[in-house]
Protein backbone atom coordinates (compact mmCIF):
# COMPACT_ATOMS: atom_id res chain seq x y z
CA UNK A 1 0.00 0.00 0.00
CA UNK A 2 2.77 2.39 0.74
CA UNK A 3 4.33 2.06 -3.00
CA UNK A 4 1.25 2.88 -4.53
CA UNK A 5 0.62 6.27 -1.97
CA UNK A 6 4.24 7.02 -3.37
CA UNK A 7 2.89 6.67 -6.90
CA UNK A 8 -0.03 8.87 -6.03
CA UNK A 9 1.80 11.33 -3.94
CA UNK A 10 2.12 13.74 -6.82
CA UNK A 11 -1.52 13.83 -7.20
CA UNK A 12 -2.52 13.98 -3.71
CA UNK A 13 -0.35 17.20 -2.88
CA UNK A 14 -1.49 18.65 -6.40
CA UNK A 15 -5.16 18.45 -4.71
CA UNK A 16 -4.27 19.85 -1.44
CA UNK A 17 -2.63 22.71 -3.00
CA UNK A 18 -5.44 23.65 -4.80
CA UNK A 19 -7.77 22.84 -1.93
CA UNK A 20 -5.20 25.24 0.40
CA UNK A 21 -5.21 27.87 -2.22
CA UNK A 22 -8.72 28.48 -2.83
CA UNK A 23 -10.21 28.37 0.63
CA UNK A 24 -14.00 29.37 1.17
CA UNK A 25 -16.04 30.41 3.74
CA UNK A 26 -18.88 28.09 5.89
CA UNK A 27 -22.27 27.82 3.42
CA UNK A 28 -20.07 29.59 0.44
CA UNK A 29 -17.98 26.55 -0.48
CA UNK A 30 -19.63 26.78 -4.32
CA UNK A 31 -16.32 26.30 -5.79
CA UNK A 32 -15.35 23.90 -3.64
CA UNK A 33 -18.52 21.71 -3.98
CA UNK A 34 -18.32 21.43 -7.71
CA UNK A 35 -14.22 20.73 -7.43
CA UNK A 36 -14.71 17.87 -5.18
CA UNK A 37 -18.34 16.41 -7.43
CA UNK A 38 -16.06 16.66 -10.61
CA UNK A 39 -13.44 14.58 -8.77
CA UNK A 40 -16.01 11.67 -7.05
CA UNK A 41 -17.42 11.77 -10.84
CA UNK A 42 -14.23 11.15 -12.65
CA UNK A 43 -12.84 8.63 -10.05
CA UNK A 44 -15.96 6.22 -10.51
CA UNK A 45 -18.76 7.51 -7.54
CA UNK A 46 -22.39 8.43 -7.42
CA UNK A 47 -22.77 12.21 -6.99
CA UNK A 48 -25.25 13.67 -5.45
CA UNK A 49 -24.87 17.69 -4.05
CA UNK A 50 -27.73 19.91 -3.23
CA UNK A 51 -30.30 22.55 -4.52
CA UNK A 52 -30.10 25.12 -1.44
CA UNK A 53 -26.68 24.68 0.35
CA UNK A 54 -22.82 23.24 -0.41
CA UNK A 55 -21.97 19.97 0.10
CA UNK A 56 -21.74 17.14 -1.78
CA UNK A 57 -21.39 12.85 -1.26
CA UNK A 58 -20.01 10.22 -2.91
CA UNK A 59 -21.23 6.67 -3.81
CA UNK A 60 -19.05 3.71 -4.25
CA UNK A 61 -19.86 -0.03 -4.20
CA UNK A 62 -23.00 -1.74 -3.02
CA UNK A 63 -23.90 -4.12 -0.09
CA UNK A 64 -25.51 -4.62 2.80
CA UNK A 65 -22.96 -2.86 4.99
CA UNK A 66 -22.23 1.01 4.51
CA UNK A 67 -19.20 2.72 5.69
CA UNK A 68 -19.24 6.54 5.56
CA UNK A 69 -16.20 9.25 5.86
CA UNK A 70 -16.72 12.91 6.83
CA UNK A 71 -14.54 15.45 5.59
CA UNK A 72 -15.11 19.17 6.58
CA UNK A 73 -14.77 21.88 3.70
CA UNK A 74 -14.91 25.29 5.19
CA UNK A 75 -12.42 27.41 5.74
CA UNK A 76 -11.89 30.37 8.44
CA UNK A 77 -12.31 34.19 8.12
CA UNK A 78 -8.87 35.59 9.43
CA UNK A 79 -6.24 38.41 9.70
CA UNK A 80 -3.16 36.80 7.56
CA UNK A 81 -0.26 39.21 7.08
CA UNK A 82 -2.21 42.40 7.35
CA UNK A 83 -5.24 41.70 5.53
CA UNK A 84 -8.07 40.05 6.13
CA UNK A 85 -8.86 36.79 3.82
CA UNK A 86 -10.91 33.43 3.73
CA UNK A 87 -7.93 30.76 5.60
CA UNK A 88 -7.75 27.05 5.56
CA UNK A 89 -5.97 27.41 9.35
CA UNK A 90 -7.82 24.07 11.01
CA UNK A 91 -7.22 21.73 8.44
CA UNK A 92 -10.29 21.10 6.35
CA UNK A 93 -7.71 21.09 2.95
CA UNK A 94 -6.45 18.45 4.87
CA UNK A 95 -8.90 16.48 5.69
CA UNK A 96 -10.58 16.70 2.39
CA UNK A 97 -7.26 15.83 0.58
CA UNK A 98 -7.17 12.93 2.83
CA UNK A 99 -10.69 11.35 1.97
CA UNK A 100 -10.54 11.90 -1.86
CA UNK A 101 -6.45 10.26 -1.54
CA UNK A 102 -8.21 7.54 -0.27
CA UNK A 103 -10.50 7.05 -3.07
CA UNK A 104 -7.97 7.70 -5.48
CA UNK A 105 -5.73 4.52 -3.42
CA UNK A 106 -8.53 2.30 -3.35
CA UNK A 107 -8.68 2.31 -7.58
CA UNK A 108 -5.29 2.09 -7.43
CA UNK A 109 -5.03 -0.78 -5.93
CA UNK A 110 -8.09 -1.85 -7.97
CA UNK A 111 -10.71 -3.17 -4.17
CA UNK A 112 -13.78 -4.38 -5.14
CA UNK A 113 -15.58 -3.37 -1.64
CA UNK A 114 -17.71 -6.26 -0.18
CA UNK A 115 -20.58 -3.05 0.75
CA UNK A 116 -21.04 0.07 -0.01
CA UNK A 117 -18.63 3.69 0.98
CA UNK A 118 -20.08 7.06 1.31
CA UNK A 119 -18.17 9.81 1.16
CA UNK A 120 -19.31 12.94 2.78
CA UNK A 121 -18.31 16.54 1.83
CA UNK A 122 -19.43 18.26 4.93
CA UNK A 123 -19.82 22.34 4.86
CA UNK A 124 -20.02 24.46 7.76
CA UNK A 125 -18.07 23.12 10.23
CA UNK A 126 -17.11 26.22 11.76
CA UNK A 127 -20.84 27.48 11.78
CA UNK A 128 -21.62 24.13 14.04
CA UNK A 129 -24.35 23.67 11.92
CA UNK A 130 -23.34 21.74 8.80
CA UNK A 131 -23.90 18.16 10.70
CA UNK A 132 -26.74 19.14 11.28
CA UNK A 133 -28.22 19.78 7.42
CA UNK A 134 -26.56 16.51 6.35
CA UNK A 135 -28.76 15.03 9.13
CA UNK A 136 -31.89 16.89 7.73
CA UNK A 137 -30.90 15.78 4.39
CA UNK A 138 -30.92 11.69 5.85
CA UNK A 139 -27.38 11.61 4.31
CA UNK A 140 -26.33 9.31 7.13
CA UNK A 141 -29.42 7.65 7.73
CA UNK A 142 -28.25 4.49 6.13
CA UNK A 143 -24.72 4.40 7.22
CA UNK A 144 -23.47 1.71 9.61
CA UNK A 145 -19.69 3.13 10.80
CA UNK A 146 -18.85 6.41 10.09
CA UNK A 147 -15.17 7.77 10.37
CA UNK A 148 -14.12 11.60 10.59
CA UNK A 149 -10.21 12.83 10.56
CA UNK A 150 -8.69 15.97 12.18
CA UNK A 151 -5.30 17.21 12.30
CA UNK A 152 -4.10 17.82 15.95
CA UNK A 153 -1.77 20.36 17.14
CA UNK A 154 2.23 19.19 18.43
CA UNK A 155 1.14 19.91 22.09
CA UNK A 156 -1.19 16.98 21.43
CA UNK A 157 0.15 14.81 18.95
CA UNK A 158 4.20 14.72 17.11
CA UNK A 159 4.51 13.78 13.27
CA UNK A 160 4.26 9.82 12.59
CA UNK A 161 1.85 9.03 15.88
CA UNK A 162 -2.03 9.19 15.51
CA UNK A 163 -4.67 7.60 17.93
CA UNK A 164 -8.19 6.24 17.14
CA UNK A 165 -10.77 8.74 18.91
CA UNK A 166 -10.75 12.48 19.45
CA UNK A 167 -12.43 13.19 22.91
CA UNK A 168 -14.19 16.52 21.86
CA UNK A 169 -15.93 18.77 24.20
CA UNK A 170 -18.99 20.80 24.06
CA UNK A 171 -19.65 23.69 23.22
CA UNK A 172 -22.64 26.49 23.14
CA UNK A 173 -22.71 30.25 22.91
CA UNK A 174 -25.40 32.14 24.83
CA UNK A 175 -26.65 35.69 23.40
CA UNK A 176 -27.96 38.25 25.41
CA UNK A 177 -29.33 41.92 25.43
CA UNK A 178 -30.30 43.72 28.52
CA UNK A 179 -32.88 46.35 27.72
CA UNK A 180 -33.31 49.24 29.80
CA UNK A 181 -33.45 52.74 29.67
CA UNK A 182 -30.75 55.06 29.41
CA UNK A 183 -29.76 58.07 31.65
CA UNK A 184 -27.99 61.35 32.31
CA UNK A 185 -24.36 61.10 34.06
CA UNK A 186 -26.17 63.13 36.06
CA UNK A 187 -29.04 61.35 37.01
CA UNK A 188 -28.19 57.64 37.61
CA UNK A 189 -31.04 56.67 39.87
CA UNK A 190 -33.47 57.39 36.90
CA UNK A 191 -32.10 54.63 34.32
CA UNK A 192 -30.22 51.26 34.88
CA UNK A 193 -26.48 51.23 33.57
CA UNK A 194 -25.87 48.04 31.03
CA UNK A 195 -22.18 47.94 31.94
CA UNK A 196 -22.37 47.43 35.69
CA UNK A 197 -24.98 44.62 34.82
CA UNK A 198 -22.05 43.32 32.51
CA UNK A 199 -19.93 43.93 35.14
CA UNK A 200 -22.31 41.68 37.74
CA UNK A 201 -23.05 38.56 35.24
CA UNK A 202 -19.32 38.77 34.62
CA UNK A 203 -18.19 38.07 38.54
CA UNK A 204 -21.19 35.64 39.55
CA UNK A 205 -20.05 33.35 36.24
CA UNK A 206 -16.87 33.09 38.24
CA UNK A 207 -18.39 31.64 40.93
CA UNK A 208 -20.01 28.53 39.45
CA UNK A 209 -19.19 25.80 40.85
CA UNK A 210 -19.29 21.70 39.38
CA UNK A 211 -18.07 19.16 39.76
CA UNK A 212 -14.10 19.42 39.62
CA UNK A 213 -13.21 16.18 38.11
CA UNK A 214 -15.55 17.46 35.20
CA UNK A 215 -13.29 20.01 33.60
CA UNK A 216 -15.89 22.74 32.02
CA UNK A 217 -15.40 27.07 31.31
CA UNK A 218 -17.49 29.74 31.06
CA UNK A 219 -16.54 33.36 30.16
CA UNK A 220 -17.87 36.59 28.48
CA UNK A 221 -16.23 36.78 24.68
CA UNK A 222 -17.70 39.83 23.02
CA UNK A 223 -20.34 42.88 24.83
CA UNK A 224 -20.78 45.95 23.40
CA UNK A 225 -22.56 49.22 25.14
CA UNK A 226 -22.84 52.88 25.00
CA UNK A 227 -22.98 55.41 21.78
CA UNK A 228 -21.15 58.13 20.99
CA UNK A 229 -22.37 60.52 24.37
CA UNK A 230 -20.12 60.26 26.95
CA UNK A 231 -22.45 61.18 29.31
CA UNK A 232 -25.32 59.20 28.73
CA UNK A 233 -25.34 56.13 31.16
CA UNK A 234 -26.25 53.10 28.30
CA UNK A 235 -29.14 51.48 29.60
CA UNK A 236 -28.94 48.86 26.56
CA UNK A 237 -26.04 46.29 25.99
CA UNK A 238 -25.59 43.10 23.75
CA UNK A 239 -22.85 40.40 25.16
CA UNK A 240 -22.08 36.74 24.17
CA UNK A 241 -21.09 33.88 26.62
CA UNK A 242 -18.47 30.62 25.43
CA UNK A 243 -19.63 27.67 27.45
CA UNK A 244 -17.32 24.84 27.37
CA UNK A 245 -17.69 21.47 28.94
CA UNK A 246 -16.22 17.63 28.36
CA UNK A 247 -19.14 16.27 29.07
CA UNK A 248 -22.89 16.79 28.18
CA UNK A 249 -23.66 16.43 31.09
CA UNK A 250 -21.75 18.26 33.12
CA UNK A 251 -22.83 21.19 29.56
CA UNK A 252 -26.59 20.46 31.28
CA UNK A 253 -25.92 22.00 34.07
CA UNK A 254 -23.33 24.60 33.43
CA UNK A 255 -26.26 25.91 31.26
CA UNK A 256 -28.72 25.92 34.09
CA UNK A 257 -26.42 27.72 36.38
CA UNK A 258 -25.70 30.16 33.61
CA UNK A 259 -29.61 30.96 32.78
CA UNK A 260 -29.78 30.66 36.56
CA UNK A 261 -27.40 34.04 37.17
CA UNK A 262 -28.82 35.96 34.17
CA UNK A 263 -32.73 35.55 36.17
CA UNK A 264 -31.09 36.69 39.07
CA UNK A 265 -28.97 39.71 38.05
CA UNK A 266 -31.88 40.73 36.11
CA UNK A 267 -33.59 40.56 39.17
CA UNK A 268 -31.34 42.20 41.10
CA UNK A 269 -31.06 45.49 38.73
CA UNK A 270 -34.62 45.59 37.85
CA UNK A 271 -33.29 45.27 34.14
CA UNK A 272 -34.71 43.11 31.51
CA UNK A 273 -32.21 40.81 30.24
CA UNK A 274 -33.38 38.60 26.75
CA UNK A 275 -30.71 34.99 25.82
CA UNK A 276 -31.01 32.81 23.46
CA UNK A 277 -28.78 29.50 23.21
CA UNK A 278 -27.00 29.32 19.66
CA UNK A 279 -23.74 27.40 18.51
CA UNK A 280 -24.59 24.52 20.34
CA UNK A 281 -22.25 21.29 19.84
CA UNK A 282 -22.17 18.32 21.33
CA UNK A 283 -19.29 15.79 23.38
CA UNK A 284 -18.11 13.03 21.81
CA UNK A 285 -19.35 9.46 22.05
CA UNK A 286 -16.96 7.22 20.26
CA UNK A 287 -17.78 3.78 19.63
CA UNK A 288 -15.42 0.97 21.39
CA UNK A 289 -16.04 -0.94 17.89
CA UNK A 290 -15.15 1.68 15.31
CA UNK A 291 -12.15 3.02 17.69
CA UNK A 292 -10.66 -0.20 17.62
CA UNK A 293 -11.00 -1.15 14.19
CA UNK A 294 -8.92 2.26 13.48
CA UNK A 295 -6.72 1.49 16.42
CA UNK A 296 -5.63 -1.52 14.26
CA UNK A 297 -5.19 0.20 10.62
CA UNK A 298 -2.90 2.78 12.80
CA UNK A 299 -0.72 -0.10 14.21
CA UNK A 300 -0.11 -1.27 10.24
CA UNK A 301 0.72 1.55 8.72
CA UNK A 302 2.36 3.66 11.78
CA UNK A 303 3.18 0.38 14.26
CA UNK A 304 1.85 -0.26 17.68
CA UNK A 305 4.71 2.34 19.03
CA UNK A 306 3.09 5.04 17.72
CA UNK A 307 -1.06 4.39 18.89
CA UNK A 308 -1.93 6.94 20.93
CA UNK A 309 -4.43 6.75 23.44
CA UNK A 310 -8.23 8.85 22.80
CA UNK A 311 -6.94 12.97 22.58
CA UNK A 312 -8.73 14.90 25.11
CA UNK A 313 -9.54 18.09 24.19
CA UNK A 314 -11.66 21.30 24.98
CA UNK A 315 -12.20 21.80 21.28
CA UNK A 316 -15.71 21.48 19.67
CA UNK A 317 -16.84 19.81 16.85
CA UNK A 318 -20.09 19.21 14.92
CA UNK A 319 -19.22 15.77 13.89
CA UNK A 320 -20.65 14.60 17.13
CA UNK A 321 -24.33 15.48 16.03
CA UNK A 322 -24.06 12.58 13.84
CA UNK A 323 -23.83 10.19 16.73
CA UNK A 324 -26.11 11.70 19.14
CA UNK A 325 -28.95 12.33 16.36
CA UNK A 326 -28.55 8.88 15.52
CA UNK A 327 -27.51 7.06 17.68
CA UNK A 328 -27.15 3.34 15.94
CA UNK A 329 -24.30 4.81 14.45
CA UNK A 330 -20.85 3.50 15.00
CA UNK A 331 -18.55 6.07 15.21
CA UNK A 332 -14.65 7.37 15.46
CA UNK A 333 -12.20 9.58 14.95
CA UNK A 334 -8.64 9.93 13.74
CA UNK A 335 -6.28 12.37 15.61
CA UNK A 336 -3.40 12.70 13.24
CA UNK A 337 0.12 13.80 14.25
CA UNK A 338 1.61 16.39 11.64
CA UNK A 339 3.92 18.26 13.51
CA UNK A 340 0.95 21.20 13.07
CA UNK A 341 2.50 24.52 14.97
CA UNK A 342 1.71 26.78 16.47
CA UNK A 343 -2.13 25.85 16.46
CA UNK A 344 -5.53 24.75 15.12
CA UNK A 345 -7.48 28.22 13.88
CA UNK A 346 -4.28 29.93 14.30
CA UNK A 347 -3.65 32.02 10.85
CA UNK A 348 0.06 30.69 10.20
CA UNK A 349 -0.52 27.42 10.81
CA UNK A 350 1.95 25.02 9.38
CA UNK A 351 2.33 21.30 9.65
CA UNK A 352 4.22 18.47 8.29
CA UNK A 353 2.48 17.66 4.68
CA UNK A 354 3.61 14.00 4.62
CA UNK A 355 0.90 13.18 6.85
CA UNK A 356 -1.33 13.28 4.10
CA UNK A 357 -0.04 9.94 2.99
CA UNK A 358 0.02 8.45 6.44
CA UNK A 359 -3.45 9.76 6.87
CA UNK A 360 -5.13 8.02 3.57
CA UNK A 361 -3.36 4.58 4.65
CA UNK A 362 -4.69 4.94 7.84
CA UNK A 363 -8.45 5.58 6.77
CA UNK A 364 -8.28 3.15 3.58
CA UNK A 365 -7.16 0.31 6.43
CA UNK A 366 -9.81 1.44 8.27
CA UNK A 367 -12.36 1.62 5.44
CA UNK A 368 -11.19 -2.46 4.43
CA UNK A 369 -11.04 -3.66 7.84
CA UNK A 370 -14.56 -2.41 8.87
CA UNK A 371 -15.59 -4.30 5.87
CA UNK A 372 -13.70 -7.44 6.08
CA UNK A 373 -14.92 -8.01 9.98
CA UNK A 374 -18.14 -7.29 9.08
CA UNK A 375 -18.68 -9.13 6.08
CA UNK A 376 -17.37 -11.68 7.51
CA UNK A 377 -19.71 -11.29 10.28
CA UNK A 378 -22.44 -11.18 7.84
CA UNK A 379 -22.10 -14.25 6.15
CA UNK A 380 -21.84 -15.96 9.40
CA UNK A 381 -24.91 -14.99 10.59
CA UNK A 382 -26.30 -16.46 6.83
CA UNK A 383 -25.20 -19.50 6.97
Amino acid sequence: MKKTLEKLRPIIFELFDHLHQNPELSWKEVKTTSYIADFLKRNGCNVSTFTVHTGVVGELGEGSLTVGVRADMDSLWQEVNGTFQANHSCGHDAHMTMVLGMLLLLNELKIELPGRLKLIFQPAEEMGDGALKMIEKQVIDDIDFLYGVHLRPIQELSMGTASPGIIHGAAETVSGRIISFDAHGARPDLGVNAIEVIAAIIEQLKGIRLNPLDSFSVKMTQVSAGGENKNVIPGFAQFHLDLRAQKNETMNELVRKVEHILQHIASLFEAKIEFEHQEKVYAAVVNKEAQKIMAHAIVKTLGDENVMPPVITPGAEDFHFYTKERPHLKAAMLGLGCDLAPGLHHQNMKFNREALLDGIEILTRTVLETFEQNYLSILKNEK
